[in-house]
């Protein structure tokens, strides 16, 4: 292979393109945070080239000659050319704040970039390769896609928990659509009708029990699709069938007519395939399962196995064959839609012999793991971190006592475990949340050892407010005085590397329903992506933390005047 990177280093595909002429594909590679240029004829891989790191998605420029990728971590858009069957980087820019979902304006002169950390998009003119503006869009936007005419986009903001749409001649958010739309996957306007379509799941705010699970009433998948006019609201149908549901929808592809729509359901390795003709969306609601007549009718509904972790995916020209990007399997796959199956597999490299922590991220991303396989731990955690709901899993042994979720990153850091720190040992914890939050099948001692090295290594994405080697603004250093002084007294529990004491403090703020009291201290590393804050999720913001029933001087601090309050909201941004 001609690449300075190991051939035995996983790759993890998340996404791909396919040339003008079908002669190649190209990958983005999570773990090895690279691209990969394939030839379609002998299956070779050509170049690979590394990128920033953690990269996301990948597009082609219409002039078949460019790659556009975004590099998350790094927080950087990469121009790539492939000329004479070779990868060559051309440019990248920085524009930090975890740059994620791309998109192209119908003229392919502005790419637009979702910026994840800063709740934006940003507008960059691809000659110059300049940011020429930057849109606020609500928060956690990750994937995108423009309207015909070029005048919309529509972004799936999860943290919002629906779809924002922004005038782009305006350069103005005009409208946003919440629907409890969590984990938003990849949006693809439909060239008839003018309509985005998307896959994404949703959290129905009961417990987690066999009887709520079963029924859909807890997290269940969907497709839906939506218009760019003010005040569009977005219609849906059920993807799940009873006894065998689908999870972790992400990638979509439509045929050129648009009469077969295929997802990617990444949690239970398999690819979803539709026809368009007479799908059953629904306006306001949708039903708790896939509609029956449907079901029924394997002509207009099939699933098609394809192992590992399928995300992004690519339609052929041939309107019959799609390319899979596959995560966990390093590798791209081709899959005929006629024929069902798969018809050809493309390794991109990595290693055959999975460490024990590959193993775990593979039970941490696989849904087959709970009942009827309707989430896995990624659907609630996602990527590793947290999700813009409040759940209650029974872990805490109480029921309607709902808990934001924590965030797992580097989680041997982090404990005891649980919001309520009941949990002492790790490889416990990991059995526990298995069987109890997962109810699937017992957990092996090697599954708990696998998943517990996965997520202790597991790193949380840079801090875009705090660039290694820079120092403090003077607000944030004013702010970290106040922090670690007695005005704040923030620092007696949130201290050390993860800013936890891993201590139980009982503050006052429990319920009666609860069955133990008080609450872990729990970390505050990365706590400006949080949208949900506290045990309960009662704030949606550090103002609202630090002004609330964990105010300063409601805690172990004083009263805090505006001016210092906006210190101390700078310097936890940085953490």
């Amino acid at each position: 292979m001609p690449s300075c990177i190991a051939f035995g280093q996983d790759r993890s595909p998340v996404d791909l393109v396919l040339s003008q002429y079908s002669d190649w594909i190209a990958t983005v590679n999570q773990t090895s945070n690279s691209v990969s240029l394939v030839d379609l004829e002998n299956g070779e891989v050509l170049d690979e080239i590394s990128v920033g790191e953690h990269p996301t998605a990948i597009l082609l420029h219409p002039d078949g000659k460019h790659l556009l990728v975004t590099s998350s971590y790094s927080g950087s858009l990469h121009s790539i050319a492939v000329e004479s069957r070779k990868l060559h980087s051309v440019a990248h820019i920085q524009l930090g704040f975890q740059p994620t979902g791309l998109s192209l304006s119908p003229d392919a002169r502005t790419i637009y970039v979702a910026l994840t950390d800063a709740d934006q998009i940003a507008v960059v003119d691809f000659e110059s390769q300049s940011v020429l503006n930057k849109i606020d869009v609500g928060r956690w936007p990750r994937t995108l896609a423009v309207s015909n005419d070029g005048k919309r986009l529509a972004v799936g903001t999860s943290g919002d928990r629906g779809i924002s749409i922004v005038d782009l001649v305006e350069g103005k958010l005009v409208h946003t659509d919440q629907f409890i739309g969590l984990n938003i996957g990849q949006m693809q306007t439909s060239k008839r009708t003018d309509q985005v379509y998307f896959p994404w799941m949703v959290y129905r705010r009961n417990p987690i029990n066999e009887g709520n699970i079963r029924l859909g009433w807890v997290m269940a998948s969907r497709l839906g699709r939506i218009g760019f006019e003010n005040g569009s609201h977005r219609e849906a149908i059920s993807l799940d069938p009873p006894g065998k549901a689908v999870a972790d929808p992400y990638g979509l592809a439509m045929t050129e007519d648009e009469q077969t729509v295929v997802i990617s359901a990444s949690g239970t390795h398999e690819l979803l395939v539709l026809k368009q003709q007479g799908l059953p969306f629904q306006d306001r609601g949708s039903t708790d399962h896939i509609d029956r007549d449907l079901l029924k009718d394997s002509d207009r509904f099939y699933r098609i196995e394809v192992g590992g972790r399928p995300m992004g995916l690519r339609m052929a020209s041939d309107n019959r064959t799609v390319w899979v990007a596959n995560y966990m399997d390093n590798s791209v796959q081709a899959v005929d839609l006629i024929e069902r199956k798969i018809v050809r597999r493309l390794f991109l490299g990595g290693d055959e012999t999975p460490s024990l922590a590959r193993r775990g991220e593979a039970i941490f991303f696989d849904a087959r793991r709970s009942l009827d396989q309707w989430y896995s731990c990624h659907s609630c955690h996602y990527l590793g971190g947290t999700n813009a709901v409040t759940m209650d899993t029974l872990n805490d042994n109480s029921a309607y006592t709902f808990k934001s979720v924590l965030p797992l990153y580097e989680l041997s850091k982090t404990g005891p475990w649980t919001w309520h720190g009941w949990q002492k040992g790790l490889i416990d914890a990991m059995k526990h949340s298995l069987k109890t939050t997962m109810i699937g099948p017992d957990a092996t001692q090697e599954d708990a050892l696998a998943i517990a090295e996965y997520l202790s290594g597991l790193k949380p994405p840079p801090n875009p407010y705090r660039k290694q080697g820079t120092h403090l603004s003077p607000s944030a250093e004013r702010g970290r005085e106040i922090f670690v002084g007695p005005k704040g007294a923030c620092a007696e529990c949130h201290q050390g590397e993860m800013y936890t004491d891993g201590q139980i403090h009982d503050l006052g703020m429990g319920s009666t329903a609860d069955a133990y009291k008080g609450f872990n201290t729990p970390s505050l590393r990365g706590v400006f992506r949080k949208v949900e804050l506290l045990h309960d999720g009662r704030a949606s913001s550090l103002q609202d933390v630090l002004t609330g029933d964990h105010a300063p001087q409601k805690v172990h601090g004083q009263a805090l005047s505006n001016d210092e309050l906006s210190d101390l909201i700078e310097y936890l941004k940085t953490l």
